[in-house]
């Protein structure tokens, strides 16, 4: 007979997942983060501007990037250049109708950006057709590009100078890494700008 698993214990063997996912990943990357936010940071203080990619609910989380850069919560933060690249409705379904939806990141970069910008594409999968061209057109432009993806990584993690792959296949699992990683990497750029470590 199969053991009834009660309610409350389904809610903490998927936080103690969450945890463990997380856990696994951070130890890994850890020196690697941090090497990306290096990278970041001299990109900033440069002039640069983040581009941030996604689709669905990967683009959610790129929005979510972005207004932390553009109007940081934390007192004392200065806000940094982000823009979700197809967040204006009309140009996103201006490509998608006239050429082809998978374009639709390339041609905002090619628009957009400048050499020495910061190009951060979202994909759970690695396999997000629009957001690899777009990291493609990217590296053509001499942007540095920085993926977030899972699973094996797909072609996402060969177009980016700093790529981190959460190793699972539980959509949920990569994304819940992919917000705290977002975060950390937010943080950890304002340190290595010199600001005060107020979290």
């Amino acid at each position: 007979m199969p053991t009834t698993i009660s309610p409350a214990d389904l809610v903490l063997r998927k936080c103690r997942e969450s945890r463990e996912t997380q856990e696994h990943f951070f130890s890994q990357n850890a020196t690697r983060i941090a090497a990306c936010a290096r990278a970041m940071a001299a990109a900033f203080s440069r002039g640069a501007r983040l581009f941030v990619l996604g689709n669905g609910g990967s683009f959610c989380d790129a929005q979510s990037a972005a207004v932390a850069f553009m109007h940081p919560e934390v007192e004392k933060r200065p806000p940094l250049p982000a823009i979700t690249l197809a967040s204006e409705t009309a140009f996103l379904t201006a490509v998608a109708n006239e050429s082809d939806y998978s374009l639709v990141f390339s041609q905002g970069l090619k628009q957009l950006a400048r050499p020495g910008d910061v190009a951060m594409g979202l994909s759970a999968t690695g396999k997000s057709i629009s957001v690899n061209w777009g990291l493609r057109a990217a590296r053509e432009l001499q942007l540095l590009t920085v993926g977030l993806t899972g699973r094996d990584g797909g072609q996402l993690a060969a177009l980016c100078d700093h790529a981190f792959v959460v190793p699972s296949f539980s959509l949920p699992r990569i994304r819940e890494v992919h917000t705290t990683l977002i975060n950390v990497l937010w943080d950890l750029v304002h340190l290595e700008r010199g600001e005060e470590d107020v979290l």
